[in-house]
């Protein structure tokens, strides 16, 4: 009886650590959105991390990250939307995991009329620390792009496949 109390015990918390997972890259993704830096940093380990999101650059801290962030993305012309997907969570004990998530990501930039349409995934590593699950590694890798121009009453494709061109598509000159 006390084996199986120990088993339904160990399944529970099992269950509230992927859930709390979840919730840290959902929280994550949400504070981008909203364009809060601060918030967007406090879902990462403190000091150092790796970060690798392409062509948005590599960071290894959360400071560096949310730097980047305020400059390329936190300004009015540009809107954004991600969405997780299919998250697949390995627990590696009682305090380090592994995540695999997709990424719908639509972006829409006023300033200079064009949309940005993207499918990609995350490789993440997590460690609970004080009780609270954080980042401490995350990888995104691009599979798909959709760039569109937008005119006088119509769009154009600019680019559709895998990756653009850095000329077509460098999230550092949105800004």
């Amino acid at each position: 009886m006390a084996h199986d109390l120990e088993q339904l015990a160990a399944r529970v918390q099992a269950m509230e650590d992927r859930e709390a997972i979840k919730s840290l890259k959902y929280r994550y993704f949400d504070a981008c959105d909203r364009k809060q830096p601060e918030r967007m940093k406090e879902c990462f380990l403190p000091g150092e991390v790796l970060i690798d999101y392409g062509r948005v650059g590599s960071y290894s801290s959360r400071e560096e990250l949310a730097e980047a962030f305020t400059r390329m993305a936190c300004h009015e012309h540009i809107v954004e939307m991600h969405h997780a997907q299919n998250p697949l969570i390995e627990l590696q004990g009682p305090d380090r995991a592994q995540g695999h998530w997709g990424l719908y990501y639509y972006m829409i930039n006023t300033r200079d009329r064009n949309i940005t349409q993207l499918g990609a995934t995350y490789d993440d590593e997590y460690r609970k620390v004080d009780g609270q699950w954080l980042i401490s590694a995350t990888r995104c890798v691009v599979h798909s792009t959709l760039l569109m121009g937008l005119e006088e009453g119509m769009s154009r494709i600019l680019f559709a496949g895998r990756q653009a061109a850095p000329e077509l598509d460098d999230p550092g000159a949105q800004a």
